[in-house]
């Protein structure tokens, strides 16, 4: 089986990613296609992680206070 890497700059990485290693081409893209796809595999999915910071801010207690422009411009110095 074959692969022709047609772009320039994507056949440099490769080359410079085997060098660094002290590795075969092939060895270089096999490793890095096989722990980019671990990794993809690994990762939570947004709604899921969107889903657990909604719990978190919902956890907070409410105080019946309303937040205003004067509290938050004093915390980031624009007053």
């Amino acid at each position: 089986m074959a692969f022709s890497i047609k772009d320039e700059t994507t056949d440099a990485a490769v080359r410079r990613l085997a060098k660094l290693k002290n590795t075969s081409l092939t060895d270089a893209i096999r490793e890095a296609v096989v722990n980019e796809y671990n990794r993809t595999k690994g990762e939570i999915p947004l709604q899921e992680r969107l889903a657990a910071l909604s719990q978190r801010y919902n956890a907070y207690p409410k105080t019946g206070q309303d937040a205003d422009k004067t509290f938050f411009d004093d915390l980031s110095g624009d007053l």
